[in-house]
């Protein structure tokens, strides 16, 4: 035993130990706080998982007004870009927007020789 109580490892082993003993807490507490913050989180679980629920079905509930709105837009963005029924390719193009690029400008072409 004189061995071990000279042995420099041996009285830092036994420090940390005195040191582990004195930091730990009293044990009557620890089984309340346990059971506090036991309880707590289950609370805190039960309240995340209802609204949860809470936003699902309003989400749920909101989906036929979005899908109705998505098809006003749908046919809408439709509308805008149908072209009339009838009628010969020149006036397609010029009823399209001018910003298309598919819209061929009218007017006299000449081709040159090839000199």
């Amino acid at each position: 035993m004189t061995n071990r109580q000279q042995n420099a490892a041996w009285q830092a082993a036994q420090q940390w130990r005195e040191r582990a003993r004195q930091a730990r807490p009293s044990q009557g507490a620890s089984g309340l706080k346990l059971l506090a913050t036991w309880l707590l989180f289950g609370a805190m679980m039960i309240v995340g998982t209802l609204l949860g629920l809470f936003f699902l079905i309003i989400g749920w509930a909101m989906l036929p007004f979005l899908r109705h709105r998505m098809k006003k837009r749908a046919e809408a963005f439709r509308a805008d870009h149908a072209r009339p029924a009838g009628g010969n390719g020149a006036q397609d193009a010029s009823a399209q927007d001018t910003t298309h690029a598919s819209q061929v400008l009218e007017g006299d072409y000449h081709v040159k020789s090839g000199d």
